[in-house]
């Protein structure tokens, strides 16, 4: 059984702890990838509301950080002024389960 390459970055209780390197893009996507199943697919959500979910997700005050990076690696997509997110669609969520 192999590991999970990103379970370092989080702590016991689920909580990202350091954001990989630039250098470590595969790990950054797999801690995306990660992030965004806290949001619900179809929902819209306020500023506030993505800052709340991504502060209980990491332990390192930087939600903007985190927000940022969701938009810019196509997991969340805004209006533009910011006032209003949503999580894109992926292959993933429109699968079937298993």
């Amino acid at each position: 059984m192999s590991r999970d390459p990103i379970e370092g970055y989080f702590d016991r209780e689920g909580r990202l702890m350091l954001w990989p390197s630039r250098k470590r893009g595969d790990l950054r996507q797999l801690v995306l990838k990660r992030l965004i199943a806290r949001f619900e697919p179809e929902r819209e959500y306020s500023e506030m509301e993505v800052n709340a979910i991504l502060k209980a997700a990491h332990t390192f005050e930087d939600p903007a950080l985190l927000r940022r990076e969701l938009f810019d690696g196509g997991f969340l997509d805004r209006l533009p002024d910011g006032s209003r997110y949503r999580r894109i669609i992926s292959e993933d969520d429109a699968s079937p389960p298993a």
